[in-house]
């Protein structure tokens, strides 16, 4: 059964397919939002109250084939609403980074690089190049401009360049 056919059978009032729906994006959505709010703590609630939204307001979907871009905008909001909370209750300096859970430890740099990313730019770059959506998609999720989201990847990539590339050469370019 395709995506499309499993939302409008949720929207039907099917749990076990909205159960599936989860289940399918599961893994996509806990990696966007350790991408974006990084404590544990909070990472379940974001994803805790983007299943509850989403269960609530899947009625309101239009279109089923954009289901992906629409629970990934509820998560991206969720995880904002968590990120100014902190910011009123702790100096961000103070929040405790969490290391790469990747077990491909050739990619643990690319992904400190990209957690150190300012947040735009990281969520970005997680979504298209993580989340495999297209620039369009990526677009649609953070409500921007495709040529926005564009340039926010253009600016991600070279702050990703600059920081991987190798220490020696850094040095060499002073």
């Amino acid at each position: 059964m395709n995506l499309e056919q499993e939302v409008l059978k949720a929207k039907e009032g099917d749990r076990e397919a909205f159960i599936r729906l989860m289940k399918s994006t599961e893994t996509a959505l806990h990696n966007t939002a350790r991408a974006m709010v990084k404590r544990d703590e909070d990472i379940a609630d974001v994803l805790q109250e983007t299943i509850l939204k989403a269960y609530k307001s899947l009625h309101l979907l239009r279109e089923p084939g954009f289901f992906r871009t629409w629970i990934f905008r509820i998560l991206i909001n969720e995880c904002h609403t968590v990120l100014k909370k902190a910011s009123r209750s702790i100096a961000v300096a103070e929040l405790p980074t969490v290391p790469a859970s990747s077990h491909d430890y050739d990619n643990v740099d690319l992904r400190m690089a990209v957690d150190r990313l300012e947040d735009q730019q990281r969520i970005a770059i997680v979504l298209y190049y993580f989340q495999d959506m297209t620039l369009k998609q990526v677009a649609e999720t953070l409500d921007i401009s495709e040529s926005a989201a564009k340039t926010r990847l253009y600016r991600a990539r070279k702050t990703l360049l600059e920081e991987l590339r190798p220490q020696t050469e850094r040095e060499d370019a002073l």
